[in-house]
Order: structure tokens, then sequence, then C-alpha cells
């Protein structure tokens, strides 16, 4: 009991200190969301040719709708192969709110989005230019309309609780993933726990690309925290966030068929992580 009472204490300290910082990283969010979503995501249907580069950049944006927008987008035509799989690397779901709650560690923000951005566009154009991918810009009005997946018109009240909510959304996800790593740290030692999630091994990147592909924001606060604990390294949260499109994926696999073609831009999509985490 006493173990299991220092666990609490510690996972409550160490997460409590970053509401403040979630709660204002999330009204800003909900800021963006209000005034701004529409436009980017019809942003992101003209930029033509150019598509990878402009989805790379709204994609890096800590906001959720803009996955969910470019599967949509992409299943009817709207958007190429190329600019979708850039929104998709590009999406790091919690990890900016994240990472700008832990003070010493918000100079990495810019580091890791510079490199995803690099990453996402760079292989969107790749896939474009061999795909021969081009947007259908006639179906653009029609269903730029129907993409967003945000929450309806918000005033400041409802932002502010909005804000709130997400805020306590995170810090629960934050604290029970901070009570298990501390249990696992406690009983099973921390170098076996290390081992478990491969610390300093060249095969992290895999298992860490592997955990982005879960559709949830848990996945990005899992891997973002054990990047924060020094589990992870560097390189293996590039992965795991290279993969991380939220709830992208989920969408891109009710609405697209063939079926065999979501499978293809998944394994895109993991290789590319993973060799990113390598080199990194």
């Amino acid at each position: 009991m006493t173990e299991i009472l220092h666990i609490l204490h510690h996972a409550f300290e160490d997460s409590i200190k970053m509401v403040p910082f979630l709660f204002v990283a999330y009204f800003v969010i909900e800021y963006i969301e209000q005034y701004s979503s529409e436009k980017m995501q019809r942003l992101m249907t003209g930029f033509g040719k150019f598509g990878p580069f402009g989805g790379a950049v709204l994609g890096c944006i800590p906001q959720c709708g803009f996955s969910a927008a470019a599967a949509n987008f992409y299943s009817n035509k709207v958007i190429t192969v190329g600019t979708l799989v850039a929104v998709f690397i590009a999406t790091s779901d919690e990890a900016v709110p994240l990472l700008l709650s832990n003070p010493e560690h918000s100079g990495v923000i810019l580091k890791l989005l510079g490199i995803k951005i690099a990453i996402a566009a760079i292989v969107g154009f790749v896939l474009d230019f061999v795909f021969k991918s081009a947007p259908d810009l006639s179906k653009t009005q029609i269903h730029a309309k129907h993409a967003d997946c945000c929450h309806g018109e918000k005033n400041g009240g409802s932002m502010i609780f909005a804000a709130v909510k997400h805020t306590l959304g995170t810090y629960i996800f934050i604290f029970i993933i901070s009570v298990a790593l501390g249990a696992a740290m406690e009983w099973l030692g921390e170098e076996r726990f290390s081992s478990i999630f491969m610390a300093n091994n060249l095969f992290q990147p895999f298992v860490a690309a592997l955990i982005g592909f879960i559709p949830n924001c848990a996945a990005s606060v899992l891997l973002t925290q054990l990047y924060i604990e020094g589990t992870l390294s560097f390189g293996s949260v590039v992965a795991g966030l290279c993969t991380g499109a939220g709830v992208g994926l989920a969408v891109l696999f009710k609405e697209n068929r063939p079926m065999k073609s979501n499978f293809s831009i998944m394994g895109i999509i993991y290789v590319v992580a993973v060799i990113a985490g390598l080199i990194f």
C-alpha cells in the first residue's frame, strides 16, 4: 500500500503542474478551430501541385480536424495521395501541447515539427510523382463543405469550456500513463522496464511506429510521455508521431475504397516512419 500511495503521489505531483500549460495550449487550439479551420481546409484543397507541402504545414498544426478532413477529401479524390500522406505524417495530435506543458522540453518542438514537415512534404511529392496523382478540382467546393470534423460554432464561453474539457481529458490520460509507468518502474526495475521498450536498441523505432497507429490521442500521449521520461529516444518519438495520424486513419478506412489502398498507405507511412526513426 505504501508503494501504491507513493506511485499515485508521484504521478499526481508530476502531472498536475502540466495543467495550466495544457489549458493555454488547448484554448489556442479551440480558437484556431473556431476562426480558422474552414479557411485552412479550403486552403488544403487549393495548393494544386504543391498540395503535399500545404498538407505538411497544415497537418503539423495541433488541431483535431485536419487528418480526418484529409481522409474525407482523399476518399472523394479532392486531394492527392501525396497530400493525404503528408497530412498524416505531419500530424502530431497531443504531442505539441504535452511538450509545451513541459518547459524543459519545449525547445524540441520546432525541431520535431520541422523534421516532420520536411519528411511529410518530401514523401508526398515523391508519391504524387510516382503515382502521377492529381486532385479533381471540380469537386473541391462540393466536398470542402462537408469535411469539417470540428465541433460547430463556439463563443468565448464555450471555447473555455471545451478547453477545460480537453485539458481534463488529456490530464486523465497523462495521470493514468504516469501511474502505469511508475508502477512498472517500481515493480519491474528500471533495467527490465527499459528493455521492454527497447531503450538504446536499434529496433525501438519499429515498436514506436506501431504504437503510433493507435487511432486515439492516448498513443501520442504515451509516446510523448515516454520521450519526456527518457525511455524513448528522439528518433523513436519521431517514428511514433509520424504514424500517429489520430482519427485520420480510422476515417480513411471508413470512407475510402478499395480497402487495399488504405493498407498500402499505412505500409508506406510505417516504412517512412521507421526509416526516419533510424536516421535520427
